[in-house]
C-alpha cells in the first residue's frame, strides 16, 4: 500500500505544443508501482488550456475545482467540480480555463502510455 498528499509530488509544467498554463503531477502509476493505471492530477491556470489532441486511449476524468471547457471535435461542454468526463481512445479532445481560478482535475489512463507528462 501506498499513501501520500497530492501537494507533496512536484508539480511539472507540460511543454507540449498547444498547452499553456498546465501543471501535471503523476499520483500513481510506475512511481508506486501501479501496473494497470496511472493517475494523474491536473492544474490549469486561468486562460490556459491542454493542446487539442487525440490518441488510442481513452481517459477517465474527475474535475475538483474550478470552472473548465472540454472540446471534442463538434463543440464543447461546460465542467465543474463533481463533473465527469469520459474520453474515448481516437477522439479529438482539449480541456481549457473557463474562469478566474485554477481549474484542477484528476484523469486516469492505462498505465505505461506516452502522453501529456
Amino acid at each position: 500500500m501506498h499513501t501520500a498528499k497530492w501537494s507533496d509530488i512536484e508539480g511539472k509544467a507540460v511543454t507540449d505544443p498547444g498547452a499553456e498554463g498546465v501543471t501535471i503531477r503523476v499520483l500513481m502509476g510506475d512511481n508506486v508501482g501501479a501496473p494497470t493505471f496511472t493517475m494523474r492530477h491536473f492544474e490549469i491556470a486561468p486562460g490556459g488550456r491542454t493542446p487539442f489532441h487525440a490518441h488510442a486511449w481513452e481517459h477517465e476524468v474527475y474535475i475538483l475545482s474550478g470552472r473548465g471547457k472540454v472540446r471534442q471535435k463538434d463543440g464543447e461542454r461546460e465542467v465543474g467540480p463533481g463533473s465527469f468526463v469520459y474520453v474515448p481512445g481516437d477522439e479529438e479532445h482539449n480541456f481549457a480555463n473557463a474562469g478566474d481560478t485554477p481549474f484542477t482535475f484528476l484523469c486516469v489512463i492505462p498505465a505505461s502510455l506516452p502522453c501529456i507528462k
